[in-house]
């Protein structure tokens, strides 16, 4: 600014000299007044100039003026590309925010300060059903029409979180969200969903578990208390004592096969997974479970005062499988007693193994009274019956298949299970091919 009233003076100061000659005073001050007007104009013109280089999109890299514009024209590029940088870095660092929020496993929904969404991520969009262009600047409350939302949102502290359903629910998968506000800036909402669906089921799995194990031990130890009642109380003859201690002991027997299969649970969800280093002789291993189920079968048949199974056992491959042989023991024993003990008297029971461009498999098939569809799904739970007075009356405790499939889980193998109504069974294990080593190749 200085520098130009400057300019402005020594240009005044030029012209009035001229007209001091040719017209005194009078002349001078014409001559000063022409000339501020002419700088006046010319630097209109030039700012004009600016106006519209610095209007444009892209600025031009090389302005046409010299001097002082010049130097306008360099520093305003130079201010420019500085805030063009400060704006690339703010914007990158909005984007890394925006992507690292997308994703995270919990929702993450924004609220104005009238509680209407402005953003969410794809996990809140899926837990409460929104969509981002659809549903921007709606109320929060009116999109998720949950009424333990609507109370919880309506209360003045939101300290705890609350839960409500999902949008993912089914009649047969009930999904559990947990949310949470939290306030931010000047009245603004932040709300944060999380999926606790496995929390919850786990949960109920506990207490089920709990009240289950309660229930299978509070039975037998019923039953002894009575007879242990009975003895103390009522004189009885030998034939009734010993009468009453066999049954005493078929329950100890029962609450000792439960608290065993307990154990073997705990130990296989506890314990690190099996070695590739162990292996297990296929055909040793069935010889005792052909021996043990033998002699089950004729303990069935004799207590049940009918015929035995027809047991088929056919040819073991002399393979062997990498694995905790313990383990191996108990899921195919698991498998074999079963079919022993629900299939009735005189039936047919047929064990087989292969190998296959899937692995090696082990099939249990047995003529019992078979199992509906909407059954199999839950066979492995633990302590998950199809028929409660059946499976106690066998002797069953509820354990045995949850134990075969997590003996097949660690090693890498499936548990699967076909039935049909009233046509019998079959029980497969299917081992990977990586635990399966040849008894001939081993041997070279």
């Amino acid at each position: 600014m200085f520098f130009w009233i400057l300019e402005m003076l020594f240009l005044v100061g030029l012209a009035g000299v001229p007209g001091w000659f040719m017209g005194g005073a009078l002349g001078a001050a014409l001559s000063a007044l022409i000339a501020m007007l002419i700088y006046g104009l010319s630097l209109l013109w030039k700012l004009d100039r600016l106006e519209r280089w610095l209007s444009e999109p892209v600025l031009r890299q090389d302005p046409p003026w010299q001097g002082v514009w010049r130097e306008i024209s360099v520093r305003v590029q130079r201010l420019l590309r500085q805030q063009e940088k400060l704006a690339a870095v703010h914007q990158k660092q909005l984007q890394d925010f925006l992507q690292a929020v997308q994703a995270s496993p919990n929702g993450v929904v924004l609220l104005d300060e009238q509680a209407r969404i402005e953003w969410c991520n794809d996990t809140a969009a899926a837990h409460l059903g929104l969509d981002v262009q659809r549903d921007k600047l709606q109320h929060i409350v009116h999109l998720v029409r949950d009424p333990a939302f609507a109370k919880y949102f309506a209360q003045d502290s939101h300290v705890t979180e609350t839960i409500i359903e999902g949008r993912a629910s089914t009649v047969l998968n009930r999904q559990k969200l947990s949310v949470q506000l939290h306030t931010y800036g000047d009245g603004r909402l932040l709300l944060l969903t999380r999926d606790i669906t496995a929390v919850a089921q786990a949960d109920a799995m506990r207490r089920d578990f709990v009240a289950n194990v309660s229930h299978e031990i509070r039975t037998p130890l019923t039953v002894l208390s009575g007879f242990v009642e009975t003895l103390q109380s009522i004189p009885l003859g030998a034939e009734e004592t010993q009468h009453y201690l066999q049954l005493m002991s078929v329950q100890s027997d029962r609450m000792q096969s439960l608290v065993a299969d307990l154990l073997m649970l705990s130990q296989l969800e506890g314990n690190q997974l099996p070695s590739t280093q162990e292996k297990v002789s296929l055909v040793a291993l069935m010889l005792q479970v052909t021996t043990e189920a033998q002699a089950f079968s004729d303990w069935m048949a004799k207590n049940g005062d009918g015929p035995v199974h027809r047991l088929k056992f056919a040819p073991v491959p002399d393979v062997h499988v990498l694995g905790t042989r313990s383990e191996l023991l108990s899921a195919v024993s698991n498998l074999v007693s079963n079919a022993i003990r629900y299939t009735p008297l005189g039936g047919r029971i047929e064990l087989h193994w292969s190998i296959t461009p899937e692995g090696l498999k082990f099939a249990v098939q047995d003529s019992g009274p078979g199992i509906a569809a909407e059954h199999l799904p839950r066979l492995a739970e633990r302590f998950y019956r199809v028929d409660r007075s059946r499976s106690r009356e066998t002797g069953g405790t509820g354990l045995g298949l949850a134990i075969t499939k997590h003996v097949m889980q660690r090693h890498g193998g499936e548990l699967r299970i076909e039935s049909v109504l009233g046509q019998g069974s079959t029980f497969k294990l299917v081992f990977p091919q990586s635990r399966v080593v040849m008894a001939s190749a081993e041997a070279a």
